[in-house]
């Protein structure tokens, strides 16, 4: 484990392979296809390329034991190395035979937070992921430009506009077998690549933020229900505690 935090905290991301057992991978897989054709009316992004669903664990029983699942859950808190709550989790469904890329961006200029540590995302491979199905892409050491605004994920010019240096950064393609995850800081710029194959490429990510975090006062899909005033702990049963003595669902093994 040593390597691993280590690889992370001087990179922003790390492999972790087979954090899912082949017979998790089958039950969650089978899953989320079918949450995916009840719940396609929910999508943030309505398109025929790509569909992104928040929250997922609040609505579904068996996804809500892969997004609290403790194992994860105790890997990021070691990465991150301070206690974690989620933050939300999210499936993200790449369709089949389409050229479409998502751009280089951070995800952490998105979020509502303020008071807070180094957030990170567990991206779980629910299929194969090889480039040509829409592996990510990272740049290492990225997650020191803690100072950028929210990219425009239309622009894929747009990260290297704010931080020319970047756009000369080794990049690193990480592909991924059916139950291995990727852990990457929530300033790691990163990108997918398309899916060009005649399968669907579905991954479900739990991100995870400090303990600590506040509500910034900023819009957002996850806050916005909530009736938040800036300055409140986000430390409510809709962000819990997944892994350690103080969460209700662990510590397990």
């Amino acid at each position: 484990m040593e390597n691993l935090v280590n690889a992370y905290r001087k990179d922003g991301f790390v492999r972790v392979p087979a954090v899912l057992t082949p017979t998790e991978v089958k039950r969650y897989r089978d899953r989320a296809g079918g949450y995916l054709e009840e719940h396609r009316a929910d999508r943030l992004q309505q398109d025929a390329i790509f569909s992104q669903l928040v929250n997922v664990w609040q609505k579904d029983p068996v996804l809500r034991e892969l997004t609290l699942h403790p194992g994860i859950a105790a890997i990021a808190e070691q990465l991150a190395g301070f206690p974690i709550r989620l933050w939300h989790d999210q499936m993200l469904v790449k369709e089949p035979n389409s050229n479409a890329a998502t751009h280089f961006h951070q995800d952490r200029p998105y979020w509502p937070h303020a008071g807070d540590r180094l957030p990170l995302s567990a991206w779980i491979a629910l299929v194969d992921v090889p480039p040509e199905r829409g592996c990510m892409t990272f740049l290492p050491g990225s997650q020191d430009r803690t100072d950028l605004k929210p990219q425009n994920l239309a622009d894929e010019e747009d990260l290297f506009t704010r931080a020319p240096e970047l756009r000369y950064s080794p990049r690193v393609t990480v592909p991924l077998r059916a139950g291995d995850c990727t852990f990457h800081s929530g300033y790691t710029g990163h990108m997918a690549l398309p899916n060009t194959t005649d399968t669907s490429r579905f991954a479900h990510i739990n991100i995870y933020m400090d303990a600590a975090t506040t509500y910034a006062g900023t819009p957002h899909v996850v806050t916005d229900p909530l009736n938040l005033t800036a300055g409140d702990p986000l430390d409510t049963d809709a962000f819990p505690r997944t892994w350690g003595s103080d969460s209700k669902w662990g510590p397990r093994t």
